[in-house]
């Protein structure tokens, strides 16, 4: 339980950073829900090229590069 709620503040986190780098002038409510999506993302993405995140540092790249894809994703989608 306690991993569960830490991946979604880490993904909050990462939503929060991934809206100030891209620019992103949505809710900050969007961007959190963004960011847990993007950990999740991320995880997969970088999964795919065999790639892994290890510690605090490394899970909130992985999910800051994963919710800025969703970000841009998004735009891509909805414009």
């Amino acid at each position: 339980m306690f991993g569960f709620i830490f991946s979604l503040l880490i993904g909050a986190l990462a939503g929060s950073i991934a809206g100030r780098i891209m620019g992103s002038e949505t809710s900050a409510l969007r961007n959190i829900v963004l960011g847990i999506l993007g950990s999740f993302v991320g995880g997969i993405l970088f999964g795919l090229v065999g790639l892994s995140a290890t510690g605090l540092v490394g899970e909130i790249i992985v999910s800051v590069i994963g919710a800025c894809v969703c970000i841009w994703a998004g735009r891509k989608l909805f414009r």
